[in-house]
């Protein structure tokens, strides 16, 4: 066998490639990983975590206003690049908590872009000991180098906005923002200036935002959105982006223009593949432009495995995550194992969140060969009892007619997110709609809503 220099090469250190990483060094095994931005990869840097922040930060207006409605008499104002420097310092710590635990694993990190020579071999730009490039064999190489923001080329004008990255680091805080997109980030960010008192406009191609998830959750949030002041433009796209004296002007091919301080495009992330050196390892791509895999994440290279975004077969961190653990197993405990996408539970924390496991009322009719049950309920929170807030929560439960499986959950409404996490194990585990009944309401919660469930949505005629 060749002397190589590493038994795992790592090319990008985000969520999974740190995992995967630590797990095979702290087996014995001599592992490198390159990362050329920060280590802690998309999550971490210019992703969930900054967002979520930016998020929380954004949501105190409204809590604000409901404590009015409770007595409450506030005075408040935002800072903005306070906020942004103190986002960035806890970036900054949890950037370096991640590059220490590769140190305490064993794992070298070097800074800088990695790029494949061939099969066994890797460059990394200007690392090597005269300034020039540090090339470097391992048996074996994982890559895991994410996605990036997609912006459209050809647009007039594109050069003018920023992307969900750029959005982390604006100097100031603009008074108009437009945001071209219609999926999580889009709506996310959407929430986030708004609830920051811009005047926040979401322009979106397609019939819908959310395209994917569950048409009650999309209609439902489209609507409640709108209530927190965010104006919502569907089936409609630029033409151009003209810089003006006063800011710059969004021609849209529905005949409008508005101009904002600001454009940020969401409109897609792709994987992170550009001049990574593939073909000269034999990496092949697939038709959507990800690194092809099979089941147990391997590449079309013998001695190459990626996970992770660049693979664009589930993206997100957690996944991420769970397809390193499973590459760890089947590479080097010799236990073959692979990720299973099925029930997977995510959150888009718009504002309000929406919570989603399992099938959409679509899918399950298409899968389900006798047919679904739905129960579904919309209501007004508590909290909002003395406020004469319109917002309502949204909860959807489909269910296999056959089995009684409950084979989807979809939530739009306060804590959202954090309801999900444990609907997923039910779903996950085949729990049956009978036994969500048998167990006993919390109250009074929202969540206790999910047990309550009784009458179907095909019985009542319509929706709650």
């Amino acid at each position: 066998m060749p002397d190589y220099d590493y038994d795992l090469f790592v090319i990008g250190a985000g969520s999974g490639g740190v995992r995967a990483a630590r797990l095979t060094a702290l087996g014995g095994k001599r592992v490198a990983i390159a990362e050329e931005h920060r280590v802690g990869g998309t999550c971490v840097i210019r992703g969930c975590v900054p967002k979520k922040f930016m998020v929380m930060a954004s949501d105190f207006a409204h809590q604000f206003e409901t404590a009015e409605g409770y007595g409450w008499t506030i005075e408040a104002s935002f800072d903005w690049p306070k906020f942004i420097e103190t986002k960035d310092v806890e970036i900054a710590r949890l950037s370096g908590i991640y590059a220490a635990n590769l140190g305490k694993a064993g794992v070298e990190l070097i800074h800088g872009r990695a790029v494949l020579k061939d099969a066994h071999t890797v460059s990394i730009a200007g690392k090597g000991p005269d300034g020039g490039d540090l090339t470097v064999t391992a048996e074996r190489i994982l890559i895991a180098t994410g996605g990036r923001p997609w912006m459209p080329e050809g647009l007039a004008g594109i050069e003018h906005a920023i992307t969900s990255e750029g959005a982390f680091h604006l100097p100031t805080l603009p008074k108009r923002i437009l945001i071209a997109g219609g999926g999580y980030i889009a709506v996310e960010f959407a929430g986030i200036f708004a609830g920051l008192g811009v005047e926040t406009t979401l322009i979106y191609r397609g019939p819908n935002i959310l395209r994917g998830f569950d048409d009650d959750v999309r209609a439902h949030l489209a609507g409640e959105i709108e209530k927190r002041g965010i104006k919502v433009i569907l089936g409609s796209q630029h033409t151009e982006i003209r810089k003006t004296d006063t800011g710059l002007l969004n021609v849209l091919d529905n005949g409008m223009a508005l101009e904002t301080d600001v454009v940020m495009f969401a409109t897609g992330r792709v994987p992170h593949v550009k001049s990574l050196g593939l073909e000269t390892a034999g990496v092949a791509l697939n038709d959507k432009g990800a690194i092809q895999v099979d089941t147990l994440s391997k590449t079309t290279a013998e001695n190459i495995w990626a996970i992770g975004d660049v693979t664009d077969r589930m993206n997100l961190t957690p996944v991420a995550i769970r397809e390193a653990v499973a590459f760890h197993e089947t590479v080097y405990r010799n236990n073959p194992q692979h990720f299973d996408y099925e029930a997977v539970a995510t959150a888009v924390f718009s504002q309000p969140p929406v919570g989603v496991v399992g099938l959409t009322e679509s899918e399950a009719r298409h899968t389900c060969a006798k047919g679904v049950d739905v129960y579904l309920t919309r209501f007004r929170p508590m909290k909002y009892a003395f406020t004469g807030s319109d917002e309502r929560v949204l909860m959807k439960l489909v269910v296999d007619a056959a089995t009684d499986r409950v084979v989807g959950v979809h939530i739009v409404g306060p804590e959202a997110p954090e309801m999900i996490q444990l609907a997923a194990i039910a779903v996950k585990a085949g729990l049956t709609k009978a036994q969500w009944d048998a167990t006993c309401a919390v109250h009074p919660t929202m969540a206790e809503e999910l047990v309550t469930l009784k009458v179907k949505q095909s019985q009542e005629g319509s929706a709650v």
